[in-house]
């Protein structure tokens, strides 16, 4: 029987770009390595030395996975000053060696925050269509209060550069999204925001670009109006074109040298889904057009044995938060059965991250035995 494993770090099936396939930032990474090369300086700067070898093809040790960047990844770079370029690599290393080599820091490369759980969405391919899930009287979904989310901010700034804004629900409908976005701004080099585009007035276009993010992700399945209501259920395409045709404006007027890059990302769930589509539509709003595996998390829990005993990349990766403050590994586990514990007086983000619970979890898939906790062992995620 053949075993289809998603592999979290290449979830990207198809990418067009604006920009063209060659390497502006090779010179810029020579004249770091050289900067670094000359000095003596203690782990920050070592991890960075051994990212800009890997990427000058001169790699310092040959025992670890090979560093690169993606296309997509090098526009994000090139968009970056010289002085957050050391910082980005640094995450960057360690989001994408780390989890293949299964080495453990003290905190996760990236944090996954849910500023809110509710969606106005219910995605075909989505858990929002389990009714365990979005029940009110289950208690699993709600809005994250500002004071906890300056609290996750405040323990993320300076010991993790990947932070991004979603996970169960839409972002957008998070009654104080201007004010975490404003708390945030300039507080990491890869702040990032998913959404589903259906609230993106002029409101929240402004507090997404004044947030000097990285990266926003307009979550996109299709360019023909009925089948991307068909997908994404309770939504309709001429909204959400208008307001990501709004926002271009808005940008192209008024932001001239943000920094973020704009991303249409789908989920490929058919055959009718067809990138050359998707470009001819989006390309000219966007800066990327994309679609993403697709993880059929929607059913989670009634998922046969998935037969993957490779460890799951994500204990090394990233760590969610839900709006609750509620600590979880993936979000895949949707329920929280695998969660760690509660961001609250006694826990912070770092001692869940290196606590017993993630240890243990992480031990499991280290042996191999991925099937003796649900849901590891009904996912395909590696």
């Amino acid at each position: 029987m053949t075993v289809h494993t998603y592999d979290k770090a290449n979830s990207i099936l198809e990418i067009r770009s604006r920009d063209g396939s060659a390497d502006p930032v090779r010179p810029r990474i020579a004249r770091l390595r050289s900067r670094l090369a000359a000095a003596s300086g203690g782990r920050f700067d070592a991890v960075v030395l051994r990212a800009c070898e890997d990427l000058l093809d001169e790699p310092i040790d040959d025992s670890l996975p090979r560093f690169a960047l993606r296309p997509h990844v090098q526009v994000e770079v090139d968009r970056l000053p010289d002085s957050w370029l050391p910082r980005y690599l640094f995450y960057r290393y360690r989001y994408e060696v780390y989890p293949a080599a299964r080495l453990l820091d003290d905190f996760p490369p990236c944090l996954q925050v849910e500023p809110t759980g509710i969606c106005n969405y219910r995605c075909v391919f989505c858990y929002q269509t389990d009714q365990v899930l979005t029940a009110p009287a289950n208690g699993h979904l709600g809005m994250m209060s500002l004071d906890l989310f300056r609290r996750v901010i405040d323990e993320a700034e300076g010991r993790c550069e990947a932070v991004t804004l979603a996970s169960r629900g839409e972002p957008l409908m998070a009654r104080d999204i201007d004010a975490m976005l404003a708390y945030a701004a300039g507080k990491f080099v890869a702040l990032k925001v998913n959404t589903n585009a259906w609230f993106l007035d002029e409101r929240r276009a402004r507090a997404l670009l004044d947030a000097d993010l990285n990266t926003l992700v307009f979550s996109v399945d299709a360019a023909e109006p009925e089948l991307y209501s068909r997908l994404r259920v309770n939504g309709k395409l001429d909204r959400v074109l208008a307001n990501v045709e709004a926002f271009a404006r808005l940008r192209e007027r008024e932001y001239p040298r943000a920094r973020v890059v704009t991303r249409v990302a789908g989920v490929r769930v058919g055959d009718g889904q067809d990138i050359a589509d998707m470009e001819r539509l989006w390309g000219g709003l966007v800066d990327q057009v994309a679609f993403v595996d697709h993880v059929p998390w929607e059913r989670t829990y009634e998922q046969p044995p998935s037969g993957v005993d490779a460890p799951c990349s994500d204990l090394w990766r990233r760590m969610f938060v839900w709006a609750d403050g509620r600590v979880n590994p993936c979000d895949v586990d949707y329920l929280s059965t695998l969660s760690p514990g509660r961001l609250d007086d006694n826990d912070s983000l770092m001692s869940l991250w290196t606590g017993e619970r993630y240890r243990a979890l992480r031990q499991e898939h280290l042996a191999g035995r991925r099937d003796r906790t649900s849901p590891c062992g009904r996912c395909n995620l590696v």
